[in-house]
Formats: structure tokens, sequence, C-alpha cells
């Protein structure tokens, strides 16, 4: 990303303070800056069709006329794609909370950033920007199959599991693998569960996934062990999967077939199904804890976590959402958020692991925090088992 190409809109109310941080912008080396002294004034800049269109907004919160909130909620409605840094003389709290509410609005939100404004810190948020086309994992939509194309495909054993590496942030050890399910489609190539999930969910048969999941990931866990790499594995299950009367005998059952123990696979759902009332749920969570498995809350975060709810259940890892992870050393307000979460994992004597680190700035931040476990493309992205030992050896190579 080049800062010279990019147009960036001022919207501040405040002559003096805009002009200051057009002045910001130019020593920044910023080549295009447009100027605008309300919010109306600025969305006619998003509406007009004006050439080149805005890449970066800047608009301060006490926008006269049309206010900041309502500036964000029409550039949402429009589908803008320009990134929005919000800048205001509010509480970080304050703050924060508009960064979620643009979140929400759907608004590439780069970042708030309270007053004054220094130079490093705006830097820092402009650095989050994408240009279209460079961002991540940007490809073609995926195919959503119908539940008999799927159905098709796992009776073809055309579903297997690929593995990311879980990695201790402390000493950099490789410390357990989390499976995610894919299908090698025969037309489309290998397919993510957009392709898939939909179709089980809606038929309600999301347990013909979880058992081939579990079954192939329980082989592959014990392929790794005849290889001299004893790693254990994480396995995502629908809560309907585990609720089953017979799930206790058939996960005994698949651990004798490949002489694993419980205590190398550890089974995870996401925080919206763990926090139940429902107490034979909650007794299948303490038999599979009691039998030696591992548990982890998913997503945390994401839900609406009742904490004397979350306390009881048996829980060994706390699996902390992307969104609080992700640029987290750059947005102040998100790094409160996670080290609330880490804090919430230590007092409950429960590891912690960070899903989504995707730069060696987030990396180091989880470190300096004392968050247990990093996953996420940084460290590598999920691979077929065959794949797991070379990489293995490189990485102990690296470290």
């Amino acid at each position: 990303m080049d800062i010279a190409q990019l147009h960036f809109l001022v919207a501040e109310g405040d002559q003096v303070q805009r002009h200051a941080l057009a002045d910001i912008l130019v020593h920044l080396g910023v080549g295009r800056i447009t100027q605008a002294p309300d919010g109306h004034t600025a969305l006619r800049h998003f509406n007009a069709g004006i050439t080149p269109a805005v890449d970066i907004a800047i608009i301060d919160l006490a926008l006269p006329g049309m206010d900041a909130l309502e500036l964000i909620r029409r550039l949402g409605e429009a589908q803008c794609r320009a990134g929005v840094i919000v800048v205001g003389a509010q509480t970080n709290a304050v703050l924060f909370s508009v960064e979620t509410m643009a979140d929400a609005y759907g608004v590439n939100v780069l970042g708030a950033i309270g007053k004054p404004v220094i130079g490093s810190r705006l830097v820092a948020l402009i650095q989050n920007y994408l240009q279209p086309g460079e961002a991540q994992g940007a490809h073609e939509p995926a195919p959503a199959l119908s539940f008999a194309e799927v159905g098709q495909g796992l009776q073809n054993r055309e579903f297997d599991p690929f593995f990311q590496p879980k990695i201790e942030l402390e000493t950099g050890q490789v410390k357990g693998l989390e499976m995610f399910a894919r299908w090698r489609h025969p037309l489309y190539g290998v397919l993510g569960p957009a392709s898939f999930m939909p179709a089980l969910e809606a038929a309600r048969r999301v347990d013909f996934l979880d058992w081939t999941m579990i079954e192939k990931s329980v082989l592959a866990c014990r392929t790794l062990h005849d290889r001299g790499v004893p790693i254990s594995v994480s396995i995502n299950v629908d809560q309907t999967t585990l609720a089953h009367p017979q799930f206790m005998e058939q996960i005994a059952a698949c651990l004798e077939r490949h002489q694993i123990m419980a205590d190398y696979i550890t089974f995870e759902m996401p925080e919206s199904a763990v926090l139940s009332t429902d107490p034979h749920f909650l007794e299948r969570l303490l038999r599979l804890r009691m039998k030696g498995f591992g548990l982890a809350i998913d997503d945390y975060g994401t839900g609406r976590s009742n904490l004397q709810l979350l306390a009881r259940i048996p829980f060994s890892e706390l699996k902390i959402d992307r969104s609080f992870v992700d640029g987290a050393s750059k947005r102040a307000a998100i790094g409160t958020v996670l080290r609330s979460c880490l804090g919430l994992a230590r007092s409950l004597d429960r590891r912690s692991v960070a899903v989504g680190v995707e730069t060696k700035q987030d990396w180091d931040f989880l470190q300096s925090l004392g968050c247990t476990y990093a996953q996420g493309y940084y460290i590598a992205k999920p691979m077929p088992v065959e794949d797991f030992p070379a990489w293995l050896a490189d990485w102990q190579h690296f470290f």
C-alpha cells in the first residue's frame, strides 16, 4: 500500500483541528486530501461520484450538522468501502462503542483515536487499511451445495480433517492441533464449511460430519504418534452430537480402535452451546472431563456469557474469538477487552487460546499479556495431516 496514492477525507468541524489533521497527513506523504467542515459536506464527497473515490475518511465525533454517528450509519447503508478512522475527545469506552457500532453497520472501521491526535497513532490505524483486491482471503464465493450432494461426498469419503498448530507462547512449542473440516470435492477442489455446513444444519444432521471428522482425526492422531509425534488433537463437535445417548460408548470404541488415550483429545464447542442450564448436558461434559478429555469453549466473547454459568462448565481451555485478537496490539479498546478475557481464564484456572493471530505484532502483544496458546495464519494455515511432520521440523528449527 502506497500512502501517497490514497485519497483522504478529513471531516472535522473545528477549522484549526481540521488543518492540523491535514498537516499530519501531508507530513506522512499523503498526496490527496479533501476537507469537510460538517457531516453533510462529508457525505456528499462519498455520494457525488467524485474521482478518485475516498479511500480513508478521518471523522470527528463532534461533527456539526449531521453528526458522526449518523454519517457512519449512512456510509454503512450505502455499502461504502472506504476505511474510517474515528477521532474524538470522548473516553476510550465511548470510542470503543463507536467502533463496535460501525462494525455492526458494515463500515470498514480502521480504529478510533482520542484527541489530541498523534501522528504515530494515526499511522498505526492507517496501516490497518487494505485496498480492494488486497484483502486477505479474497476469493470466489464458495459454492453452496445441497444436503444430497454433501451426503454423497461423505459416503465417498471425500471429507478430511485439516489441522492448524496451537503454539505455547512462552516457549514456542507446538502443544496441539485443531481440526478443520475440509471437503476434497472432485469438481471444486478443497472446500471449507461455507459450502457444506448450511445444508447439514438445515437438515439437522451435523452429526454425519462430526462422526466422520472424529474418526479421521483420532486416526490422524494415531498416525502422528506412530511417527514419534505424540501430539493432542482438538475436534469441533455440535452440541447435538455430544448430547446423543450413545456418544460416550461410541467415542470410547473409537479411541479403543486407534489406541489413543482420552488425554490426547479435546472437544471444542462454541460459547453459545455450552452456556446451558440443562443438567443432562452438564452431566455429559463432566463425564468427558472425568474420563480425561479436554473441553474448550470456542469463539469466546461472541455470545452473551453468564459468568456464573461459565464458571460451572468444566472446560479446560477458553478460546478467545479472533475479533478480540486481530489488531489488538494497535487498537487500545480491543486490547482492553482481550486483557479482560485473559484475566477471566486465569481467574478460573483455565488455559487461554488466542485464535486468529495474523501478525508478529499480535504474537508479541499476546506474549506480553501472558496468553497461554496462540493459533492463526501467522503460525500456519490448516494443513493435511501428512504435511504436519515436515512443517513441525521447520518450526522446531526456527525456534
